[in-house]
């Protein structure tokens, strides 16, 4: 072994050294995770980022990072850049367009500590609007303005000058808030209300009292995967009623609805034949529906359940 406690010609640090590397990283992992959950908007990929920037640090070492906290986010933020490039080239490609990965927890449950996170002011309906900014966009504003990271930090993951870098979150911020866009309602509560007075109006049949708890510019995503056709747009109250009123009354028998929180806001998880077949996140402003985001791609499905409904 050599002095510096690493394996001799390996550049890997020796085992105790590995160790309290591990619980230094444990530590940070996760904010990690959900840096790389905004900017990705998929759990599978912000796992893969944060265990990229694992391997970066066992290999580096971390004897001369003074604020190890920073050097992490840095080096996840570069990982991420990196995919979101890599992705916006697949889809110009593929033209593949999915709903970001809901999180899913049961109202009863309070959730693992990461998952709070994760879903703490990161609704469904604002990873749709971030996953339409460019790569530089969403780093500088997921950076600056979720995470507080200074622009003169930000500047060099971007290859632009602080100012560039501000102006590059000012654009993404505009396309966030949108100039017609309300706040949504922030009491989970009411939020069930106007949710269960949707589906009880949809599973009544009662078209005109779906379209009273609809907002008339409401928007309706429906990802069914590529192997379905992937995700369809649909607009306006009395589309989207009409949507719901089919979609939620064909084998109404066998269908269960087990409310929900998905992104920290309400929303269902749907079963039939007690199998979870589709996720639904709202967003709420105002007593109406804004926003319907639906997630019914099976494998999707079954992954962001799992963990709340066991042996299903």
């Amino acid at each position: 072994m050599s002095d510096n406690g690493q394996l001799p010609g390996s550049g890997v640090p020796a085992a105790p050294e590995r160790d309290w590397l591990a619980d230094r990283f444990e530590e940070h992992r996760a904010r990690l995770r959900a840096v790389a959950y905004r900017m990705l908007g998929s759990l599978d990929d912000a796992d893969d980022a944060v265990q990229d920037t694992w391997v970066r640090l066992s290999r580096a070492g971390a004897d001369e990072v003074a604020n190890l906290g920073g050097w992490l986010t840095t080096i996840l933020a570069r990982v991420c850049l990196n995919m979101l490039r890599s992705r916006t080239v697949r889809r110009e490609d593929s033209l593949e367009v999915r709903l970001p990965d809901p999180v899913v927890s049961l109202v009863t449950d309070s959730g693992p500590e990461d998952e709070a996170v994760l879903a703490d002011s990161v609704g469904l309906a604002l990873l749709v609007v971030l996953d339409a900014l460019t790569p530089a966009e969403r780093l500088a504003f997921v950076l600056h303005d979720m995470f507080g990271l200074p622009f003169e930090e930000i500047a060099p993951l971007v290859g632009r000058t602080p100012v560039a870098a501000r102006q590059l979150a000012s654009r993404a911020r505009r396309r966030v808030s949108g100039a017609d866009r309300p706040a949504p309602e922030p009491d989970i509560g009411r939020q069930r209300e106007v949710v269960d007075a949707f589906f009880a109006a949809a599973r009544g049949g009662d078209f005109d009292a779906l379209v009273r708890v609809l907002d008339p510019g409401v928007v309706l995503r429906i990802d069914i995967g590529a192997r379905g056709g992937g995700t369809r747009e649909l607009q306006g109250a009395d589309v989207v009623a009409r949507q719901a009123l089919s979609g939620l009354t064909s084998g109404l028998a066998a269908v269960r609805l087990i409310p929900a929180v998905v992104n920290g806001a309400a929303g269902v998880i749907i079963t039939r034949r007690d199998r979870p077949v589709t996720v639904i996140g709202f967003t709420v402003a105002d007593g109406k529906i804004v926003e319907i985001d639906s997630i019914a791609d099976r494998e999707r499905v079954r992954r962001a359940t799992a963990a709340v409904l066991p042996g299903v």
